[in-house]
């Protein structure tokens, strides 16, 4: 799981440059940065696929607020279909879920070590 929050720590630094989902577009670096993030949603979605099978599904089940099937899937999505992503998603993803993801994932972190 450290591996998980380490991966969000990386999109954030990555993304705090940007204001919008136009401003990866429009450059070269901001391209770049694009894909370095969804480098780090595969590592996120990888990691999170194998957390719920060593714990028998039991452990994302804690945080039912998270949307776990939709992140794993996203790993797929960028892993298999990355001509087809979505910026516009990505931006929301990184406006809306990652903060509850990162929260939920410290939480756990925090319940483990106990």
């Amino acid at each position: 799981m450290l591996q998980i929050e380490n991966a969000i720590l990386k999109i954030e630094e990555r993304a705090s440059s940007f204001h919008s989902a136009d401003d990866f577009l429009k450059t070269p670096f901001g391209m770049a940065m694009l894909d370095a993030i969804c480098m780090q949603f595969i590592a996120i979605g990888e990691s999170l696929k194998g957390l719920d099978k060593i714990t028998n599904n039991e452990l994302l089940t804690t945080h039912p607020e998270i949307p776990w099937k939709r992140i794993k899937g996203l790993r797929d999505i960028v892993a298999h279909h990355y001509f087809e992503i979505d910026i516009d998603v990505i931006w929301w993803i990184l406006s809306n879920e990652l903060q509850p993801l990162k929260k939920a994932i410290i939480s756990m972190l925090s319940d483990l070590s106990e």
